[in-house]
């Protein structure tokens, strides 16, 4: 069949002659009203035969007008794709030449003398050969790409000659921007790097005529074409040596203009798309045909594992096939997700993708034979072949069935579940991981029985943890559909209570596939819906509010039911998470802040050398500051003692609270001290639920502490004479705009539901801890003069380390300052807040009315009292009350 009559084909299948998939299985199930016609004995009976018949009965003879037309049933492709290598091309020539501008930027010496050089070595060169060299290349710029042009449209390639023209003048005209750029408003280094001057003229910083040049045959493509590549690049060779000998460009000029064009080509091509040029049904059943096989018609399935398409193939006078194929543009499909995926996950926990087609179709056969040879139930492989330079087809027999995600869980007995998890054994006991059991993975046939499937992803020879995350897959798969009890007891019925029980440190998120995630996530959303209809209900019944907030309705996740499942079987079972994960999004949004953070406070700290203005500060003020510093622990101590009903030694309480800055270095600001703090209590003799209590307690009450104080502090800073600082009205319009945010977010119903949830969890277990400090009111009194003592001394340190420095703020703004500061700055979950804070509290005092150069030190003094010098206490402090068994 000809590319001419592929719709006309497409249409006429789409009418009836192919059956509709019905499953995600290898082999869709064809419609139960289409029944098998009487075995043809005339010429018109037999003309009558379909390709229905030929899936009921594969010895049917077609018809004789489909021996000679054969039908495919598959969705238009598209013209164009969007390569995702085309952009990560383009995001590395971005790279690149911002490289270069840097390199321009900050090695000046060294550009200029490559400059000098080569110069010197041009005068070396005799000026006829210079002359000829330079006619020769501006000859073969123009030749070549006109050449390649020609052969182009002579082998009927308009389309990619188009894109070239397209990509050429994108080029040219950025080149002539970037050229303009460079000797209007570039700095006097990035132009030096990139033009020369020869007597009154200055070169251009980028060739504006080899640039299209090279964006043109890039965007046509020369991959395939070897003798034009090697042209073109002995092109720009040629040229650019030509150039420098003539001393008319710069290296880095060079190298702008190539990268130049290269990323316009790259960007102009993932833009518009290349071609498609991926094989159709039509080409497969000419594949097929060549490995020995006789089609008759193929229908596309939607359904399939990333990185492949697969067909149903209806054969003459045999049984049918389920055909996969693996191209360029299906692999590469999911890239940035792999990628993502490769990054987030440690090596063990993610497997490696092929690198090439040839990779994918062996690694694909070998975990099918070895599937078979292991005696797992799945289809058999019965033939592989490549289909051209960019696709490979692997040959299954055809199983009829549907997969778990499309029956009924009626359907679901306990005799599919274990003739499931018997398959998955039998891989395991030959070190075979299959790595997507997922519930399209599964297929059940007609006779109750099941198949494995999507074995592209496998693993042979593989580790533990690989066969325990099979395990943990495979419960999670079963128990969305049939509960955590039966897939439980499944797997124990089968693999046993040891194997079971060792998938339990792998029932985490971000170990499962991408489908059982989202449905997990679906799952846990529609319990915590059950879940809040109950409190609800239970509130119209009329249950207390404070018994409502303490014990709410608790829906459990599906992956701690099935935890608690694998330890009613074996209780002594490992419970700790596997480390799976290497970087967290939290962790990379992290570094990426903290790294902005720390480049513009270091921007500041060079441009306000501190280190001079420290040597001459005040010591008594720096003495005040140290003080200062020191009475914050105090308060600290004060704030945790107060919220504990029981007695705490003073002594200890302080020193946890100084090993807090130690705690502090290498954990988020709020986070390590919270968990000390419960662990130090638990270890005085606090009850678990009531430490996490009472920390909890201590928290919210200061936090509602330090609203209140930048309130008050704002109020009063705001009615002073100075014009920098805010006045009352700001201060209370302030507050109307927080009001009406807070009730913006209440009124759209996923914010109500999150901040209720937060709210939820802060009140939890705090209420009755109140309840308790109540009966002793000067319990009460400590903690709040404790918290109110942390940020006053907090204050009084800023203070003193701006008077230190020869500065002088009110009070009351160097306290708005401070409160907000770091509030802002502990927003980013940088340890210690390391960077942000220091921005934030010098962004602030400069906009108080504080000149930079003391602002400055003054941050770098009160955080270097405040939190770098309690490093080496916090730690001694950490390390005595650990071997006093107090923490």
């Amino acid at each position: 069949m000809t590319g001419s009559n592929a719709s006309a084909d497409q249409a006429a299948d789409v009418s009836g002659e192919v059956p509709p998939a019905a499953s995600a299985g290898l082999g869709a199930v064809p419609p139960a009203s289409a029944t098998p016609p009487p075995a043809p004995s005339t010429a018109a009976a037999e003309a009558a035969v379909t390709p229905v018949d030929l899936v009921k009965h594969p010895g049917t003879s077609p018809p004789p007008e489909a021996r000679s037309h054969v039908a495919v049933d598959e969705p238009l492709l598209a013209a164009r794709v969007h390569r995702p290598a085309d952009l990560i091309r383009f995001l590395l020539g971005v790279v690149g030449i911002a490289a270069v501008l840097v390199l321009a930027n900050i090695a000046q010496n060294s550009t200029a003398g490559l400059q000098s050089d080569i110069s010197a070595g041009a005068t070396r060169v005799p000026s006829f050969l210079i002359t000829i060299t330079g006619f020769v290349s501006t000859a073969a710029v123009l030749i070549v790409p006109l050449a390649f042009a020609v052969e182009r449209l002579i082998k009927r390639d308009g389309l990619r000659v188009a894109d070239g023209v397209l990509a050429a003048v994108l080029a040219h005209g950025i080149s002539l921007a970037v050229d303009l750029w460079v000797v209007k408003d570039a700095n006097a280094a990035i132009a030096y790097a990139l033009t020369t001057r020869t007597g009154n003229t200055l070169s251009d910083p980028v060739h504006s005529y080899l640039t299209p040049v090279i964006a043109y045959m890039t965007a046509v493509g020369m991959a395939s074409r070897p003798r034009w590549r090697v042209a073109l690049w002995a092109v720009v060779l040629l040229d650019s040596v030509s150039e420098l000998i003539g001393g008319d460009t710069t290296p880095l000029s060079i190298a702008v203009t190539i990268l130049l064009g290269l990323t316009v080509a790259y960007g102009t091509l993932y833009a518009v798309g290349t071609p498609n040029v991926r094989p159709t049904g039509e080409h497969l059943l000419m594949g097929l045909r060549k490995v020995g096989f006789s089609p008759v018609s193929a229908h596309r399935s939607t359904d399939g594992p990333e990185g492949t398409r697969r067909y149903l193939v209806i054969q003459q006078g045999a049984s049918p096939l389920d055909v996969h194929v693996i191209d360029r543009e299906q692999q590469a499909s999911g890239f940035f997700y792999r990628m993502w995926r490769r990054l987030q996950l440690r090596t063990v926990a993610v497997r490696s993708s092929p690198q090439s087609l040839r990779q994918a179709l062996e690694q694909e056969a070998l975990i099918a034979y070895a599937v078979n040879a292991a005696g797992a139930h799945s289809p058999r492989l019965l033939a592989t072949s490549e289909l051209g330079p960019d696709a490979v087809i692997l040959v299954y027999e055809r199983i009829e069935g549907r997969s778990l995600d499309s029956v009924e869980s009626a359907e679901i007995t306990d005799a599919v579940l274990a003739d499931a998890w018997g398959s998955v054994r039998a891989l395991h006991d030959r070190r075979i991981a299959h790595r997507r059991l997922t519930g399209e993975s599964v297929l059940i046939t007609p006779d109750n029985r099941t198949c494995l499937i999507n074995l592209a992803g496998g693993d042979i020879a593989s580790g533990d943890l690989t066969l325990r995350m099979d395990v943990a897959q495979l419960l999670t798969t079963f128990a969305l559909r049939v509960g955590p009890e039966r897939a439980v007891a499944s797997a124990n019925a089968v693999l046993g209570a040891d194997r079971t029980a060792s998938a339990l440190p792998l029932l985490q998120p971000v170990g499962l596939n991408r489908s059982t995630r989202q449905a997990l996530k679906q799952y846990n959303r529609a319990r915590k819906a059950e879940a809040d209809a109950v409190h609800a209900e239970q509130l119209k019944a009329g249950v207390k509010v404070e018994d409502a907030l303490l014990e709410p309705p608790v829906a459990e996740d599906l992956l701690s039911q099935i935890r608690e499942q694998i330890l009613e079987i074996v209780p002594q079972a490992p419970v700790a998470p596997a480390n799976l994960q290497r970087l967290k999004p939290k962790t990379l949004i992290t570094m990426i802040a903290g790294a902005f953070a720390g480049y513009l406070l270091l921007t500041q700290v060079m441009a306000n050398n501190p280190i001079t203005a420290l040597s001459h500060a005040d010591l008594v003020w720096v003495l005040v500051a140290v003080v200062a510093s020191v009475l914050s622990y105090v308060g600290a101590a004060m704030s945790l003692s107060g919220f504990v009903p029981e007695k705490l030694p003073f002594g200890r309480t302080f020193l946890a609270q100084v090993a807090g800055s130690f705690v502090k270095l290498v954990a988020p600001a709020a986070v390590g001290g919270v968990a000390l703090n419960a662990r130090f209590l638990q270890r005085m003799g606090v009850r678990p639920g009531q430490a996490v209590a009472s920390v909890g307690a201590s928290q919210l009450v200061g936090l509602g502490m330090h609203i209140l104080l930048l309130l008050g502090f704002g109020f009063i800073a705001g009615t002073g004479s100075s014009s920098d600082i805010p006045s009352s009205r700001t201060v209370i319009a302030g507050l109307l705009v927080a009001a009406v945010l807070v009730l913006v977010a209440a009124a759209i119903p996923p914010l109500r539901r999150w901040l209720t949830s937060q709210v939820r969890s802060l009140f939890l277990g705090v209420i009755p801890r109140m309840l308790d400090l109540l009966r002793s009111p000067s319990k009460l009194a400590t903690g709040f003069g404790g918290i109110v003592l942390v940020s006053l001394a907090f204050v009084a340190c800023l203070d003193a380390s701006i008077r230190a420095l020869g500065g002088s703020l009110p009070f009351a703004t160097v306290a708005v300052v401070y409160l907000a500061g770091n509030a802002a700055g502990s927003a980013i979950p940088v340890p210690g807040g390391i960077g942000p804070i220091e921005l934030a509290l010098t962004g602030l005092l400069t906009g108080a009315g504080l000149p930079l150069a003391v602002a400055t030190p003054a941050v770098v003094l009160f955080r270097v009292l405040t939190f770098w010098f309690p490093v080496l206490p916090g730690w001694i402090s950490f390390t005595y009350l650990q071997r006093k068994n107090a923490l």
